[in-house]
């Protein structure tokens, strides 16, 4: 890579945020066991969510594809991660960094779309309830999933297909987490002037459209709840919302302290805000919606005695 284009690579190197033995052998711990957490929090959701009928509504409908979604989100990231943290080779192909960094931008802008797109389930529950069967048909439903799929994708293809006429130069150590659009567009010697453009022009639009459609929802929604005149009544239209606020202010907050700077200011400091939006995110989720959800209580507890009674039979 010394002085050559991007023709000539052929791989980087992943040193992440440590190259300190014993910090590396706590970090390996502590990612292991937060994937699995993210892996069998996640994985009961999308069981219990599938196995009960009582939960095939549209919002566990969109919390199972989220939920799907983290994931397959940690499983890009985080067993890369894993065998780095353990192995003297640190090396990651070009082709598979591209691979990487596809689906990191993919699955991120899905997320955002799905959140988005309960938001808009939240706000018909809330503020047209007798219109609520109808207006979240599950033909609309697997409608605006396949659009957040197809919006994801093609924002995926467009920065991965411009990451490859970038030209790169000069050292190929990354000392970050895992292939990631701002530290590999600091390895450049080309202009990425396009690059900058486009990901400013596309991310306003894929980030910044949906969360001004989740405040507009949310401000009706409030509205909504104000004008309900016992306080059990609001209480229980709120809690119905908080999860989903949580969740979206986790998830916002984390990639505003990473991507609301300019590039030549990104360091290794915005690692933790990085492991916060790749790696704890992923993990809270199915605590945060389940934690004082009845009916996900139930579902688990019914999904979790019917394995056990099957086990016993």
């Amino acid at each position: 890579m010394d002085g050559g284009n991007q023709s000539g690579l052929s791989e980087l190197l992943l040193l992440g945020i440590s190259e300190n033995p014993e910090q590396q052998r706590v970090l390996f711990w502590m990612f292991l066991s937060m994937y699995l957490v993210t892996v069998v929090g996640n994985m009961l959701i999308i069981l219990a969510v599938s196995s009960d009928s009582r939960l095939h509504t549209p919002m566990y409908f969109f919390l199972a594809n989220l939920s799907f979604t983290d994931l397959f989100f940690v499983t890009n990231t985080i067993p890369k991660m894993l065998v780095n943290l353990q192995s003297q080779n640190k090396a990651i192909s070009y082709a598979g960094c591209l691979t990487q960094l596809y689906f990191l931008v993919s699955l991120v802008a899905l997320d955002n779309l799905i959140l988005a797109t309960m938001a808009y389930d939240r706000y018909v529950a809330i503020c047209r309830p007798l219109h609520y069967t109808t207006a979240m048909s599950p033909g609309l439903c697997i409608s605006l999933l396949i659009l957040c799929w197809a919006l994801s994708v093609l924002y995926g293809l467009i920065h991965t297909l411009l990451m490859t006429r970038v030209t790169f130069c000069g050292s190929r150590k990354i000392h970050y987490l895992f292939c990631e659009m701002y530290v590999l567009l600091r390895l450049a010697c080309s202009n990425t002037q396009v690059n900058h453009t486009v990901l400013i022009a596309t991310g306003c639009f894929i980030f910044f459209t949906p969360l001004g459609f989740m405040v507009m929802s949310y401000v009706r929604i409030v509205r909504a709840i104000l004008r309900i005149p016992s306080a059990s009544g609001k209480y229980k239209a709120f809690s119905t919302c908080a999860s989903h606020l949580a969740v979206v202010s986790l998830f916002y907050g984390t990639l505003c302290v990473v991507y609301l700077q300019p590039l030549h200011t990104y360091s290794m400091k915005d690692s933790v805000a990085t492991v916060m939006y790749a790696v704890v995110t992923p993990m809270m989720n199915p605590f945060i919606y389940s934690l004082r959800n009845k009916d996900m209580h139930g579902a688990l507890g019914r999904l979790l005695l019917g394995k056990v009674f099957q086990r016993l039979t």
